[in-house]
């Protein structure tokens, strides 16, 4: 048995924005708690700055991240990649647990939650940029009619992304509200990896891929990040709007779903864990 005094050992997978800021706050804000104990990145440079800047040693930057996970207890994904589902798996396999950034990478991944079951491990999955999914959770025991997610990102926060290219959408051209897109969850964690993890993570909670619509708008005049969401069904109605600014490192990703990332981290070390 752990001492209460013992410091969780964390492997941070994904050195870029968001990896970054979750392994310094790991260093400071958190370093009661845990410790790190790998840092990972197909960009080695970016591991270096990184690792330079919190004072790692050398030896927790091992280019073997079958080594690295083995040598830690929990597991922190930040690449929003193709390799999502890998890094996840491997996790897992090492029953090890692991804290998800991006959500959208495991929507329709059963396989991986019955492993992780089997194996008595955690997979971590921060309720990022929006409120209200304790609440979700919760009317998951009932029945949830509709969910409707409007998500409202200035065009910076989605310049480079294929699908408006697809679609003839120039962002810099646009001189209203304009809707970008409107669909399903499974239509928008494909076309908006970067920018709509928390479609995933509310149809996770709601425990239903086929209820939730989501329309993305942008406009020019818009300066922050918003998500608006409404749920109805047999236990009443929720509604929640949250109004982000973006994470200084990264305007594709709000500041709060970082935030939201370290919380989760934070309880799971400490085994305190609050709301439903």
């Amino acid at each position: 048995m752990k001492s209460w005094n013992y410091r969780v050992k964390i492997c941070v997978v994904g050195c870029g924005a968001i990896g970054s800021r979750i392994a310094k706050s790991i260093t400071k804000d958190l370093k009661k708690d845990c410790r790190i104990s790998g840092l990972y990145d197909i960009d080695r440079k970016k591991v270096d700055k990184l690792a330079k800047s919190i004072n790692v040693e050398k030896k927790y930057l091992n280019s073997d991240l079958d080594k690295l996970i083995k040598n830690s207890d929990c597991v922190v994904e930040a690449i929003n990649g193709p390799n999502t589902r890998d890094i996840v798996k491997r996790a897992i396999k090492h029953k090890k647990s692991i804290l998800v950034m991006s959500v959208g990478k495991i929507l329709e991944e059963e396989k991986l939650f019955n492993l992780a079951r089997k194996n008595k491990c955690y997979i971590l999955l921060p309720s990022g940029a929006i409120a209200g999914i304790d609440a979700i959770k919760a009317a998951s025991l009932a029945k949830i009619k509709k969910i409707n997610l409007i998500t409202r990102k200035p065009p910076a926060g989605l310049t480079g992304n294929p699908y408006f290219a697809q679609k003839g959408i120039n962002l810099n051209r646009l001189k209203k509200e304009t809707v970008v897109f409107n669909g399903n969850v499974r239509e928008a964690v494909k076309h908006f990896p970067q920018n709509i993890n928390v479609a995933a993570t509310i149809a996770l909670a709601a425990q239903s891929l086929n209820k939730l619509n989501i329309k993305i708008v942008t406009s020019p005049k818009y300066k922050s990040n918003s998500h608006e969401v409404e749920v109805l069904g047999d236990f009443g109605t929720i509604r929640a709007l949250t109004d982000n600014v973006p994470c200084p490192d990264n305007p594709k990703t709000s500041y709060l779903a970082v935030l939201s990332g370290i919380q989760t981290l934070k309880q799971y070390c400490t085994g305190i864990l609050i709301g439903t």
